[in-house]
């Protein structure tokens, strides 16, 4: 029989997957978008992986730890999200850095393929499969954590137009048509907001807590 500490190291092939998946991540937004999706990707995914092999180095952590924050954390994200739709987050975000994100990329991402990943984070954390502790972690290092930027965004001065209040379409720097951007620079506007503001603080909420929960799990153990 394989000893005990050998058979709850997290797989070879779930640490190449969870690498791959950042990457991979990266390279679609880099290609898609532009440098923004990178960084926050890039940065989000490398604390993931830090948060992951640190605490799942004892096996995976318990369900009724680690699930509830995780599906409050998802279902906030949701709710936060129906604001940024109505209030044109991607357009915004393509002004603010003259970057290609449209409303349809920003729906086809976080409206249609990020619940799929959920659910099958869900799936894994229930059956314990170690690499669904990964992209758990990502989710609450993402809107847990990367969801304060929202209050810094309204202070920053957008790449196209700044001084014009009007929302526009025109082309951006790769030569993408993008529609409806809107200005939320404080300096222009006048007002403390930029699109997500107001409800950025609830997947933050449970994102926090979880990734308290699972630092807290593997102390114990």
């Amino acid at each position: 029989m394989q000893p005990i500490a050998l058979r709850q190291n997290i797989p070879a092939w779930s640490i190449g997957a969870a690498v791959a998946f950042v990457a991979v991540a990266m390279w679609a937004g880099y290609r898609a978008i532009g440098l923004p999706p990178v960084i926050i990707v890039g940065g989000s995914g490398v604390v993931a992986l830090v948060l992951w092999l640190w605490t799942f180095r004892h096996g995976p952590i318990d369900t009724a730890v680690i699930l509830p924050p995780f599906l409050f954390t998802v279902a906030f994200l949701e709710a936060h999200m129906i604001e940024e739709y109505v209030t044109g987050f991607g357009p915004a975000m393509s002004r603010l850095f003259d970057i290609s994100w449209t409303e349809r990329s920003f729906l086809l991402v976080f409206a249609f393929i990020g619940p799929i990943i959920y659910s099958l984070t869900a799936l894994g954390l229930y059956w314990r499969i170690p690499l669904a502790g990964f992209v758990a972690c990502f989710i609450f290092v993402g809107p847990g954590v990367a969801e304060f930027t929202h209050f810094i965004f309204p202070l920053i001065k957008p790449a196209i137009l700044p001084d014009d209040p009007r929302t526009i379409t025109q082309m951006v720097s790769n030569g993408t048509l993008v529609e409806n951007m809107r200005n939320y620079f404080i300096g222009t506007t006048g007002q403390y907001y930029f699109s997500g503001l107001y409800t950025a603080v609830l997947p933050m909420v449970p994102g926090i807590y979880g990734i308290y929960a699972v630092i807290r799990a593997s102390r114990r153990r």
